[in-house]
């Protein structure tokens, strides 16, 4: 057994009781989180004996699949995993439990193109600002990184004028997967969605002067039937040994 997967399935025997519930867990979740709960979530089920269920949406938004879309049409849910300001929303909506909310990780924003093009040094804000003006097309996310880029990114850069016409908001598919078909030249979005598309080149995330993290956090849904599972698997996705996960699929681990 791997050394990191070792040490998340001792932190999952700590965190969840001998006497196991063997609960039906529902989990909603959005992408950012996604890659590093795929990874972790195996540990949680061999210990608790849980059966936990996962419909992934994204945080905010009005696709059908978005977490808030869901919700509204009564779908089943214990825990939301998602962006940590669309989950206050839910808490003040009443679709979400006062109190529940965990932080659970950082994820930055990054930049992706189609596997085998020239790659773009963005290391600074002079370098993305250059690589932005000379690309054809570029596309981001729906959700918060995208949000940012589009109201406040291209704004800082003092370019919003430039990207009108050639930048374009992308609704429910991932970004990265607009690059490696070759319709967008770059590609914006959260590091940790972009690193498990087939197809690209991560060049890397946005300089920190520039850089705009999205706080990733957990609750527990208004309408949950198994709380106590979830606030299970909350404190296990939110445990020290998960950190290196999270660092490997692109996500830096909150701060208590």
């Amino acid at each position: 057994m791997p050394h990191t997967f070792r040490a998340v399935a001792l932190a999952a025997l700590v965190l969840v009781p001998a006497a196991a519930r063997a609960e039906d867990v529902d989990v909603m979740i959005s992408g950012g989180f996604k890659s590093t709960y795929g990874a972790l979530l195996p540990a949680f089920e061999a210990a608790s004996g849980d059966r936990v269920t996962t419909r992934p949406g994204p945080s905010m938004g009005t696709t059908p699949d978005a977490i808030p879309q869901r919700l509204a049409r009564g779908e089943p849910d214990d825990v939301l995993i998602m962006v940590g300001s669309a989950l206050d929303g839910l808490v003040r909506d009443g679709a979400a439990v006062p109190g529940s909310k965990v932080d659970l990780a950082l994820s930055p924003i990054g930049m992706a193109v189609k596997a085998g093009a020239p790659v773009p040094d963005i290391s600074t804000v002079d370098k993305l600002r250059a690589a932005l003006l000379a690309a054809k097309s570029v596309a981001y996310s729906d959700s918060a990184s995208g949000v940012y880029i589009e109201n406040e990114l291209f704004t800082r850069l003092g370019i919003a004028a430039e990207m009108k016409g050639r930048a374009r908001m992308i609704p429910a598919t991932p970004v990265a997967e607009i690059v490696a078909r070759g319709e967008a030249e770059l590609g914006f979005q959260q590091v940790a969605e972009i690193l498990p598309v087939p197809g690209i080149t991560f060049a890397g995330r946005l300089p920190a002067e520039v850089q705009k993290n999205t706080v990733f956090s957990a609750g527990i849904s208004a309408k949950a039937r198994h709380p106590e599972a979830g606030r299970a698997l909350i404190a296990f996705m939110a445990s020290p040994a998960a950190a290196p996960v999270m660092e490997r699929t692109g996500l830096d681990p909150a701060k208590p």
